[in-house]
C-alpha cells in the first residue's frame, strides 16, 4: 500500500538545564514513569501512556526545544489539588478555555523548573438539567 503520512508520535524531546533537577520534577512531583538516563549523557526518558518524553541538555542552540507539553488527566480538579500539593505553582486556577454542547475542556497551566510551559487538560461532561 506504501507511505501515506505521519502519524503516531513516538517521542518529544523538552530541553532542559538540569537533568536531574528535571527528573526529580518530572517523575517524583508530576508522577510520570520513569524509564531511563543515558550514562555520561544528559538525557532521561519518560513513559506518557505510550509517548517516550525525552528530557535533556540540547548539544547546540540548534537542538532547544520549546515546545508545550498539554496533559490530559480524568479529573483536573484532583490533579490540580495533588500537584498543589505536591509544590506545583500554577499560573491560575483549572478553567474552562472552550464549550461544547456537551463538554467543556478545562485547562490549567504551570511551568517545569526551567520555565517550559506545561498544562493539564481535562474533557469535562456539562450537566443536563431539566426542565
Amino acid at each position: 500500500m506504501g507511505f501515506y503520512g505521519l502519524g503516531t508520535i513516538g517521542q518529544i524531546h523538552v530541553s532542559v538545564t538540569d537533568v536531574d533537577r528535571s527528573v526529580a520534577f518530572y517523575r517524583d512531583v508530576l508522577g510520570i514513569p520513569f524509564l531511563f538516563g543515558v550514562p555520561g549523557q544528559p538525557m532521561a526518558f519518560f513513559d506518557c501512556d505510550g509517548v517516550r518524553l525525552y528530557l535533556g541538555v540540547p548539544e547546540s542552540e540548534a537542538y532547544r526545544a520549546r515546545g508545550m507539553l498539554y496533559f490530559t488527566v480524568d479529573d483536573i480538579q484532583e490533579a490540580y489539588r495533588a500537584l498543589t500539593g505536591r509544590g506545583v505553582s500554577f499560573r491560575d486556577p483549572p478553567h474552562v478555555v472552550h464549550r461544547t454542547e456537551g463538554s467543556e475542556l478545562h485547562m490549567a497551566f504551570f511551568s517545569d523548573p526551567d520555565g517550559n510551559n506545561l498544562a493539564l487538560m481535562s474533557e469535562v461532561p456539562v450537566a443536563q438539567t431539566e426542565g
